[in-house]
């Protein structure tokens, strides 16, 4: 009788790490492999690394160690962006037994052999220009959403990223395949889809990246509103060259997808866009975000923003700062500029130190801070559909309304996986939004 093995996974990253992670688990379930977490003792370990900036290059380190330290006889597997960048820089982490690439990911299952302990680590990667081909994906560890791959790769140039590099060039899934996922996704019980892609708005680039579906990402989302079971449908980030009035418009209307976004800035000086190689000005942006709330009053609109980029003088950062205030936002990602090698950015002059970097991203952490306050303020009084999480975080049940405002309530597992009606409240001392206190089973959505 063979003894069956544990395989464990542990993801770095965006929301497509998570639904790669998942659809590779679920070949191993179907090989007769044991899920289990992480912080558990497993035979297997594969670590799915991301390499956007440093601190996910150092946390992949520290992951390996505590995975060593559960278990010195794992096998240790890297895949993912980091591991297509830096293959041999991977495989000479000390416990580290298989590193693959782009194109070997999905096929874990033909390279682990017995589990044996490699003397010296395998490596297994690509060159990136040879990567052009799609595997669909979605995430289905939570019960309550999913996250579904539609489109992989970017044929931006964005000088400071290593996407394209780690990536490949842009393609998407067929409308037909997305639609099955969709289904499956569904008999799961699973309320909420979220779109996840490198660059989604880019959809329609064909496996080869040339050739084009007969279908765009408006007709994508157009198809999609016709679902029947599923609640939610959310748009991840979009580029906003991309997202143009007809999609907003469309979206304004639509059945299923939540009036939530998620636009990318970056920086909110010309100049520094135009150093970034971004497909727009602050001015388009503008008109983006006043086009949005004009067609949808009440919709949450979160932002991504670096700082420190190379020749972000005082006077650039101010003018982002600026300009970010005057925006009607409602949250902001601030990410710390990180030099990545084979980038534009990494060899232009005026790097900013890290110290000016750290101030910044204080400054407009404090300003998100007032920004997601003041949207939550704004909702008071109204009422949303809140989607409740499964899980007890010490005697509180969370959600997330349609609009995205983050919703605490005592712990009840009635409201788990359940749409529910509410009207919202106040904002608590923590941050959280509290819903007025007349939940009963009467005001549960069946779905």
């Amino acid at each position: 009788m063979s003894v069956i093995k544990k395989v464990a996974f542990y993801t770095l990253g965006c929301k497509l790490n998570f639904s790669e992670t998942s659809t590779i688990s679920r070949d191993f379930q179907r090989n007769d492999y044991m899920i289990v977490s992480a912080s558990k003792k497993a035979d297997i370990y594969i670590i799915n690394t991301c390499s956007v900036t440093q601190n996910a290059d150092n946390k992949f380190k520290n992951v390996v160690k505590k995975m060593n330290r559960m278990n010195p006889n794992a096998f240790i597997v890297a895949i993912g962006c980091y591991a297509q960048l830096k293959p041999n820089e991977l495989s000479n982490v000390e416990g580290v037994d298989l590193v693959l690439g782009a194109n070997e990911k999905f096929n874990i299952l033909n390279y682990i052999g017995d589990l044996s302990k490699n003397k010296k680590p395998e490596v297994y990667s690509c060159d990136i220009n040879d990567v052009n081909s799609y595997i669909g994906s979605y995430s289905s560890n939570d019960r309550t959403r999913a996250f579904l791959k539609v489109q992989d790769g970017c044929d931006y140039k964005c000088t400071y990223c290593t996407i394209p590099l780690a990536r490949g060039i842009s393609r998407s899934d067929s409308l037909e395949n997305i639609k099955k996922n969709v289904d499956k996704i569904a008999s799961e019980g699973i309320k909420e889809i979220v779109l996840t892609g490198i660059n989604i708005g880019d959809y329609g680039k064909g496996e080869y990246g040339k050739k084009r579906h007969d279908n765009t990402f408006f007709e994508l989302i157009s198809e999609l509103d016709k679902t029947e079971d599923i609640n939610r449908f959310r748009i991840s980030s979009i580029e906003p060259n991309l997202l143009n009035e007809d999609i907003i418009s469309f979206l304004s209307n639509s059945r299923l997808f939540v009036p939530h976004f998620h636009i990318p800035l970056q920086s909110g000086s010309n100049q520094i866009l135009r150093k970034m190689k971004r497909r727009y000005n602050k001015q388009l942006y503008r008109e983006r975000i006043n086009y949005i709330n004009n067609k949808i009053p009440n919709a949450c609109i979160g932002v991504d923003v670096i700082v420190g980029f190379p020749g972000e003088t005082e006077e650039y950062f101010n003018e982002t700062l600026e300009f970010l205030k005057e925006l009607d936002i409602s949250y902001l990602h601030v990410f710390s500029y990180s030099k990545r090698d084979n980038t534009v950015a990494a060899k232009m002059d005026i790097q900013v130190s890290d110290q000016v970097k750290t101030k910044r991203s204080m400054i407009l952490r404090s300003l998100s801070d007032k920004k997601r306050r003041s949207f939550y303020q704004s909702q008071i009084g109204l009422d949303k559909t809140v989607l409740y999480e499964a899980e007890n975080k010490k005697g509180y049940i969370y959600g997330y309304t349609e609009n995205y405002i983050r919703v605490r309530s005592a712990w009840n597992p009635e409201l788990a996986n359940k749409l529910v009606l509410v009207k919202i409240k106040s904002i608590d001392n923590d941050g959280f939004v509290r819903v007025e206190e007349k939940l009963t089973k009467e005001c549960l959505i069946s779905a």
